[in-house]
C-alpha cells in the first residue's frame, strides 16, 4: 500500500521540476508565434503551420513515451531515468529557439521547426514520466488532490517567471534579445529542479506482480487500455474542449494587449497577474474539491472563467484596469484547472487497484490531447486572423475579428466544455470495477 499522506517538504520536493516544465511552456505558447512572425519576418501562416505541424508529430510520440516510461519503471531509478535523459532535448532545444543564428525565410522557418522538435521531445519525455510518478505516490483521494496542487503552485511559480523575466532581461535590443538572455538562465534551473526532485521526492517501489505486468504487457495492448474506461474517455472529451478554450487566448494575448489594448509594455504585468491569481486561488479549489467533490468544483471553475473573460471581447485602447479585473478573475478559475483534472486522472489511472495496467500511457495518451488542443489553436486561429485581413500591428484592419476570437470563440468552448463536464461520469470516492484487471465494467 501507497503512504496515504505525504509530508510538505515531500510534495513541494517532487513539485519542483513542474517549475522548469512551466518556464518551458509558456515562450513556446506565449512569445513565438509573435517573435517568430515579427522579429525574424515568418507570416502568420507559416507560424501557425509549424506549430501544429510540430505539435502533431510531438502529440503521436506521446503515447509511446508513456510505454516506454512503463517499461523503465523497474529499474533502479524508475521512471526519474527519463526525467534525466529529458534534460539535454529539452535545455537544448530551448536554448536554441531563442538564439536564431537568421532572420527570415526557409532557414527560420526550418530552424524554427527543429527546435521545437527537439524542445517538444524533451518536454513529453520529462513530463509523461513525472506526471506517472505523481499519480504513483499515493492512493489516497484527497491526498492526489493535495500533490497536484503543489505541482501546481511550482508551475504557477515558473509560469510567473517565464511571463515577467523575458521583459525584465529585455534591453534596447527588444523582446527578442531579452528571451535570449531567459533561456540562458533556464538551464541551471532546469538542472537544479530536476536533481531536487530525483533525489528526494518518495520512491515507490510496485508490488512484483504489477511491475512484472508492466514490463510483459504488450504495445498495442498498452496503447489501447486507457481507452477502455468509460470514466478516462469522458475525462478526454472534457479535456479536449476545455484546453482548446484555453489554448487560443494563449497564443493570441500578445496580439490582443498590442493590437487591442494598445498597451504591450503591460503584457508582462498582464500575464503575471492571471498566474499569480492561479496559485492564489489553488487553496480555495483544493478546499472546494474536498468538500464538494472534485466534478462540480471543477466545473465552478469552468464557469467563472466564462464569466470573468468574456468581459474582454468589449475592451478597447487603454482599458488596463479593466483587463487586469479581467485577468485577476479568470486566473482564480484557472486554478481549477491545474488542481483537479490531474487529480481526477490519477483517480483513474490509480494502478494499485489495476494490478499492472499502464499507467505511463494514460498519461502519455492525456498529454497527446493537450497539446493537440495548442495545436490546433495555433494552427487554426493565426491562419484564420490572417485570411480575415488581420496583420500584427494594424488594428484598424480586424480589431473587432481579434477580439472575438480572442474573448468570445473560448467562453463558447468553455460552455460546451462545462455541458460534457456536467454529464460526465467522474466522481467516484471508491475504487471501481476498471476493464484493465478483468474485474468488472468500466465505470
Amino acid at each position: 500500500m501507497r503512504g496515504a499522506r505525504l509530508s510538505q517538504r515531500q510534495r513541494f520536493a517532487y513539485a519542483a521540476f513542474a517549475l522548469p516544465l512551466a518556464m518551458a511552456a509558456v515562450p513556446v505558447y506565449v512569445h513565438v508565434p509573435k517573435l517568430y512572425s515579427e522579429e525574424l519576418g515568418l507570416s502568420l501562416a507559416t507560424v501557425g503551420a509549424i506549430l501544429l505541424a510540430c505539435r502533431l508529430v510531438d502529440a503521436f510520440q506521446d503515447p509511446l513515451l508513456g510505454y516506454l516510461s512503463d517499461r523503465v519503471s523497474r529499474r533502479p531509478l524508475g521512471r526519474d531515468v527519463l526525467v534525466l535523459w529529458s534534460l539535454p532535448p529539452l535545455g537544448l532545444g530551448t536554448l536554441a529557439l531563442f538564439n536564431v543564428p537568421t532572420a527570415g525565410g526557409a532557414a527560420t522557418a526550418s530552424w524554427l521547426a527543429a527546435c521545437l522538435l527537439l524542445v517538444y521531445l524533451g518536454f513529453s519525455m520529462g513530463g509523461i514520466s513525472y506526471y506517472a510518478r505523481g499519480a504513483e505516490l499515493s492512493d489516497d483521494y484527497h491526498e492526489r488532490t493535495r500533490i497536484t496542487a503543489a505541482r501546481g503552485v511550482l508551475a504557477v511559480t515558473g509560469v510567473l517567471v517565464a511571463s515577467a523575466l523575458p521583459h525584465w532581461l529585455a534591453s534596447e535590443l527588444g523582446m527578442r534579445e531579452g528571451l535570449a538572455r531567459f533561456s540562458l538562465i533556464f538551464l541551471p534551473v532546469l538542472v537544479v529542479a530536476a536533481a531536487i526532485t530525483v533525489a528526494f521526492t518518495p520512491r515507490v517501489r510496485l508490488p512484483a506482480r504489477q511491475a512484472d505486468a508492466l514490463v510483459q504487457v504488450g504495445v498495442r495492448r498498452a496503447l489501447l487500455a486507457p481507452l477502455a474506461s468509460a470514466r478516462y474517455r469522458w475525462l478526454i472529451a472534457v479535456s479536449i474542449l476545455s484546453g482548446i478554450a484555453a489554448a487560443i487566448p494563449a497564443t493570441l494575448i500578445l496580439f490582443y494587449v498590442q493590437d487591442v489594448l494598445q498597451l504591450p509594455q503591460l503584457s508582462g504585468l498582464f500575464l503575471g497577474l492571471y498566474f499569480l491569481a492561479g496559485a492564489v486561488g489553488m487553496p480555495m479549489w483544493v478546499a472546494l474539491a474536498r468538500r464538494a467533490g472534485k466534478k462540480k468544483a471543477w466545473l465552478v471553475g469552468m464557469l467563472l472563467s466564462v464569466v470573468a473573460f468574456v468581459w474582454a471581447y468589449g475592451l478597447g485602447a487603454g482599458d488596463a484596469v479593466a483587463f487586469s479585473l479581467v485577468c485577476v478573475l479568470s486566473g482564480l478559475a484557472y486554478g481549477a484547472e491545474l488542481a483537479i483534472p490531474p487529480s481526477i486522472l490519477a483517480d483513474i489511472v490509480d494502478g494499485e487497484a489495476s494490478g499492472g495496467r499502464p499507467d505511463g500511457t494514460f498519461f502519455g495518451l492525456w498529454q497527446m490531447v493537450d497539446k493537440l488542443n495548442l495545436a490546433l489553436a495555433a494552427g487554426v486561429a493565426l491562419p484564420l486572423l490572417q485570411a480575415l485581413g488581420y496583420r500584427p500591428g494594424q488594428l484598424q484592419e480586424a480589431g473587432e475579428t481579434l477580439s472575438l476570437i480572442y474573448a468570445l470563440v473560448p467562453c463558447a468552448v468553455k460552455l460546451l466544455a462545462g455541458a460534457c463536464l456536467w454529464r460526465a461520469p467522474l466522481e467516484t470516492r471508491n475504487r471501481s470495477n476498471d476493464p484493465w484487471s478483468g474485474t468488472g465494467v468500466a465505470a
